[in-house]
C-alpha cells in the first residue's frame, strides 16, 4: 500500500497564508500590468521613489520571463498552494509522489524568485514591494514543504537532517529571508541613509 501523509493544522495554515500572500501580490501586479499596458503613463501605487519602483520592474524584460507576465504564473501556482493547504485542513492525505512533485514546484518557485531577486537588485536596479511579498511567501513555502518531505522520509535523507528540520526549519527560513534583506539593504545603503 502506498504511504500517504497529511500535514498538521499549523502546516496547512502556513500553506494557506503563504499561498494567499503570493496570490494577493500576483493579483495586484497583474492588475497594475494591465493598467500599464493600457496607459504607458500609469504609475503603480507602489512606485514610491527611484528604488521602490514597481513600474520600472513591470516594464523590464525580466517581468515576462516566459513570454507572458510573471504574476500570471503566480496566480496559478499560489492558487494550487491554497488548494493543498485547504485540502489538508479538511483532512486530506497525499502519497509521497504528490509531496515530492509539490516540493519540486516549490523548488522551481524559490529558484525563480532567487533569479528575480538578482535581476531586480543588480540589473533592473529597482524593487517592487508586491514582488518582495511574493518572494517572502515563496521562501517560507519552500523551506517548510521541503522540511515536511524530508521529515516524512519521502526523500532518502540521513537521520540528522530529519532531526534538524524537525527542530530548526524556522531558522533556515529566517536565515534565507535575512540574507535577502541584507542584500537589499547593502545594495541601496547610500539611498536609505542619505
Amino acid at each position: 500500500m502506498t504511504r500517504t501523509a497529511g500535514g498538521s493544522r499549523a502546516f496547512a495554515v502556513l500553506l494557506v497564508i503563504t499561498g494567499a500572500a503570493g496570490l494577493l501580490a500576483s493579483w495586484v501586479i497583474t492588475i497594475d500590468k494591465f493598467k500599464l499596458l493600457e496607459d504607458p503613463d500609469f504609475t503603480p501605487g507602489c512606485s514610491l521613489n527611484p528604488v521602490v519602483s514597481c513600474g520600472s520592474v513591470m516594464q523590464s524584460d525580466q517581468a515576462s520571463a516566459f513570454g507572458f507576465p510573471n504574476p500570471m504564473l503566480g496566480l496559478v501556482a499560489y492558487g494550487i498552494v491554497i488548494g493543498v493547504g485547504m485540502s489538508l485542513l479538511a483532512g486530506a492525505h497525499f502519497p509521497g509522489w504528490y509531496w515530492i512533485a509539490f516540493d519540486a514546484g516549490c523548488l522551481f518557485g524559490v529558484g525563480f524568485v532567487s533569479w528575480l531577486q538578482f535581476e531586480s537588485l543588480y540589473r533592473i536596479n529597482a524593487l517592487c514591494l508586491w514582488c518582495c511579498l511574493a518572494w517572502a511567501a515563496t521562501i517560507l513555502l519552500f523551506w517548510y514543504v521541503t522540511s515536511f518531505v524530508v521529515r516524512n522520509q519521502f526523500l532518502p535523507t540521513p537521520g540528522w537532517l530529519r532531526s534538524f528540520f524537525g527542530e530548526f526549519t524556522w531558522v533556515v527560513a529566517v536565515l534565507h529571508l535575512g540574507i535577502v534583506g541584507m542584500l537589499i539593504l547593502t545594495r541601496w545603503w547610500d539611498f536609505w541613509t542619505s
